[in-house]
């Protein structure tokens, strides 16, 4: 099965900000999900994270990466039954729409990131990942 396209602005001058190059959140998942729910998404929408909503609040509370998923099953957890909120990264660095790209880049680089959630003024906006942040400054030269 082929993953769909990413298409953003890839070589424009200009993209200094996130919301430049940042994803939609197409897919979320709330805490008591099951891990495996969470693969089959990842799967099914060829996504690398899901952020994790609480549903009554409608606010960010968690992120979950396949990296998550693969840690679950090399421990033997039986994806079937252990809940997202039992493997997701709660809390998570957030950045804004204004973020530089660059600053982006840092916060990923410095704490060993691959996606940040994009969080605005009406809540949880997009997400950017390492590929979005390298193909804009290796554009740049």
């Amino acid at each position: 099965m082929s993953q769909p396209q990413t298409t953003f602005p890839q070589s424009q001058p200009g993209l200094t900000a996130v919301a430049d190059i940042m994803q939609p959140p197409l897919t979320t998942v709330e805490r008591y999900d099951h891990v495996a729910a969470a693969a089959y998404l990842m799967r099914h929408v060829g996504a690398t994270s899901l952020m994790v909503l609480d549903a009554a609040a409608d606010r960010l509370i968690g992120i979950v990466t396949e990296a998550d998923v693969a840690h679950a099953v090399a421990d033997g957890k039986d994806v079937n039954e252990v809940r997202i909120h039992n493997v997701m990264t709660t809390r998570p660095v957030v950045i804004t729409p204004a973020t530089s790209i660059r600053d982006a880049a840092k916060i990923m680089t410095s704490s060993h990131f691959r996606h940040l959630p994009v969080v605005g003024d009406t809540g949880l906006q997009g997400v950017v990942d390492i590929n979005d942040v390298c193909r804009v400054l290796l554009a740049d030269g």
